[in-house]
């Protein structure tokens, strides 16, 4: 009896937690083929070492808050190779030129502690007053959707929004809070807000919640690989070995029958039983679209922004000792970067003991003109910036730019019911599987539980299909 055939199509982490759930689930029962374009595997996650320092092209860790990346680090055995963050983890902001500590207590966005608040340089005191107005702001009654800039003027007003929620949440989306959907990026807010009538009073009781579970905790807020990111997606290719095809495009997606076609930019079709598309929406959508056309268009809507990273790497002495992990901008400080991570003292064994290493972030919405540069515009640009804020002025060993055209969606207003309506009408669809980060989270625990839920999904199909 032919086994059936299951598909994925992109080969960055989604389509490669996919793959592996797919063959975890039913080993043997089968056929499992992961399809991607490039000529790697794992999208913008890869990890170089380069004279003694190790540098991440994309992201360098992941949150232990939700469970997916855990669960999937520990399935692959790879436990004993997590990396806990350094100690005196605290984040700096950009203000009037000059970097200063996020508050202790400070979380998200509002404060938990009064006497760091009250003390801190970052607020006005007109600034301080209309924060604490929050606690008797009222409930919004409204149930439409909000913008995260509209929610945060409301609650907390301007300066809460320019001196930290845009640099901050805005930053983690790349994205422009004007646009941005509170309902879609973080719900907690609203949470807060119709439980305790005040974010201040529920991010207080989330710091107490917190701390009393985390007495004994294993692993810090983010953790990595000892030997960077790409240790998962070299894993999970381990995995996969005779189940992925680099350097294959596929071109269209077409239902034929019981059975979908898929076309290849070489001439060559492939027939699957299901098929899981695990690419960026607007690439969804080109393949979808002789198909299902009103579901491309709704794949289409979904915009998105480019980012760039630079790693500059030093010799210790050159740069000033940090108190910190990094540092964000405020769109406010009119400056051509939007944050600095110092990664030599975020996570052990990043640069050799005579070396520091610094990643600097550029683009995004709000400043996609940067991207217009070339590497080396690019890589002036940003020592230009770390000599005005932390005054380096030594030319760095070398300077990588690492960048990332159309990789981050925008959840803009409305992006929950657009995705709604994106699965009312891919469920028209039986064996067709939507999954990626630009849906229902961006990060990587949020890209392996969509790539491992569609995997899921397609299974729970087959299994009907073959007992009917």
């Amino acid at each position: 009896m032919t086994k059936p055939r299951f598909v994925v199509v992109g080969g960055g982490l989604t389509g490669l937690a996919a793959a592996h759930k797919l063959l975890e689930a039913r080993g043997d029962e089968v056929e499992v083929l992961l399809l991607e374009a490039s000529d790697r595997l794992g999208g913008s996650i890869a990890s170089e070492t380069r004279e003694g320092f190790l540098l991440e092209h994309g992201a360098d860790s992941f949150l232990t808050t939700k469970p997916a990346s855990l669960d999937l680090v520990g399935r692959l055995g790879l436990d004993g190779e997590l990396l806990r963050t350094n100690q005196g983890g605290r984040t700096l902001i950009v203000h009037n030129g000059r970097l200063r500590p996020l508050p202790d207590g400070f979380l998200l966005l509002a404060p938990t502690r009064l006497w760091p608040f009250l003390t801190t340089p970052l607020f006005s005191v007109g600034g301080k007053l209309r924060m604490a107005c929050d606690l008797v702001v009222p409930r919004r009654r409204a149930d439409d959707d909000e913008s995260l800039a509209d929610f945060v003027r409301r609650r907390l007003g301007q300066e809460a929004l320019d001196r930290v929620a845009q640099p901050m949440i805005g930053g983690i989306y790349t994205a422009d809070p004007e646009r941005l959907s509170v309902r879609a990026t973080m719900p907690q807010l609203l949470d807060f807000e119709t439980q305790h009538g005040s974010v201040i009073l529920g991010l207080r009781q989330q710091r107490r919640g917190t701390a009393a579970r985390d007495t004994g905790v294993r692993y810090s807020l983010f953790v990595s690989f000892a030997r960077g990111m790409q240790t998962l997606v070299d894993a999970l290719a381990a995995r996969l070995t005779g189940c992925g095809r680099l350097r294959t495009k596929v071109v269209r997606i077409v239902c034929d029958g019981p059975s979908w076609l898929l076309q290849l930019d070489t001439g060559e079709s492939l027939r699957a039983d299901a098929v899981i598309v695990a690419t960026p929406s607007f690439v969804a959508a080109d393949l979808l679209r002789a198909h299902a056309g009103a579901l491309a268009d709704e794949l289409s809507g979904i915009e998105y922004a480019s980012a760039a990273a630079v790693n500059l790497a030093y010799r210790a002495g050159e740069v000033p000792t940090l108190d910190g992990f990094g540092f964000v901008v405020p769109a406010i400080e009119q400056r051509r970067i939007i944050a600095c991570t110092f990664a030599h003292r975020k996570f052990a064994g990043r640069a050799p003991d005579d070396g520091a290493l610094l990643r600097v972030f550029v683009g995004g919405a709000l400043q996609p003109e940067v991207l217009e540069l070339d590497d080396a515009a690019l890589t002036v640009r940003c020592r230009e910036e770390l000599r005005d804020l932390l005054g380096i002025t030594a030319p760095p060993r070398f300077a990588i730019v690492s960048r990332h055209p159309h990789a981050m969606p925008q959840y803009h207003l409305g992006h929950l019911d657009r995705v709604g309506r994106l699965q009312r009408l891919a469920a028209n669809a039986p064996g067709l599987h939507l999954c990626g980060n630009a849906y229902e989270g961006v990060g990587i625990p949020d890209c392996i539980r969509s790539g491992e839920a569609a995997a899921l999904a397609a299974l729970s199909l087959d299994d009907r299909q073959h007992h009917t």
